[in-house]
């Protein structure tokens, strides 16, 4: 088997490339990471928004029970008859 001796140049590029290739892998799975991470947090985003919901529901059915149909002026803390 024949060998032949690469130049300081080749072996400084292909030193470079196994570098940059190490690199972007580590930086490919950091984002990976990071995606993990905010997938798991929209899921409890999610989860907040539907238990947000439910109680906005339940007190909109207790309001409308107690007061009827109408609308809430917030500001002025009061109920406007439909």
């Amino acid at each position: 088997m024949e060998t032949k001796v690469l130049t300081q140049e080749e072996i400084i590029q292909l030193k470079k490339i196994q570098q940059d290739r190490f690199s972007l892998i580590e930086n490919y799975g950091l984002v990976e990471v990071q995606i993990q991470e905010l997938k798991h947090v929209k899921e409890q985003l999610n989860t907040n928004l539907t238990d947000l919901k439910k109680i906005e529901e339940e007190l909109g059915k207790q309001l409308q029970t107690k007061y009827g149909e109408g609308s809430i002026d917030l500001e002025k803390g009061m109920f406007i008859k439909s």
